[in-house]
């Protein structure tokens, strides 16, 4: 296995990570807030939360393709492989990950969440970190 293949390898699983905490995130914060769990109104991780979709967001929007996707894809074809041939894991992440609709499919789906996202920030907002301390 050469170094190229091993870091597409590497940068597919990042990829995937990122995907599925943008999408899992969602349904966990609906959950908690319904359920009373006070670290889902976390302000860090709902910002995080909303930021990383708002990347894909603008993306889509601009027409940009995905830098980790480009990214690879360039280390893929330096380590001399076309599409996900290899390792079987590497094979279903790619395949979970990456699908073959119409951009503008995409970029409504991602518009909808990104707006469902923003909804639970005004509905379920965040506790800020700064202020004050509620004692007792």
């Amino acid at each position: 296995m050469t170094l190229y293949r091993l870091l597409a390898d590497g940068l597919l699983v990042l990829h995937f990570a990122y995907a599925g905490f943008v999408v899992l995130a969602l349904p966990v914060i609906l959950i908690g807030v319904a359920r009373g769990w006070q670290w889902v109104r976390n302000f860090w991780f709902r910002v995080v939360h909303f930021l990383m979709i708002a990347v894909v967001v603008a993306e889509s929007l601009v027409g940009v393709f995905c830098p980790l996707t480009r990214w690879e894809n360039q280390l893929r074809a330096a380590a001399g492989q076309e599409g996900y041939a290899g390792a079987f894991i590497t094979a279903w992440v790619g395949r979970l990950l990456y699908y073959d609709f119409p951009e503008w499919v995409l970029t409504t789906c991602y518009c909808l969440f990104g707006g469902a996202v923003l909804l639970t920030l005004i509905l379920a907002p965040p506790r800020r970190p700064w202020g004050k301390t509620h004692v007792g």
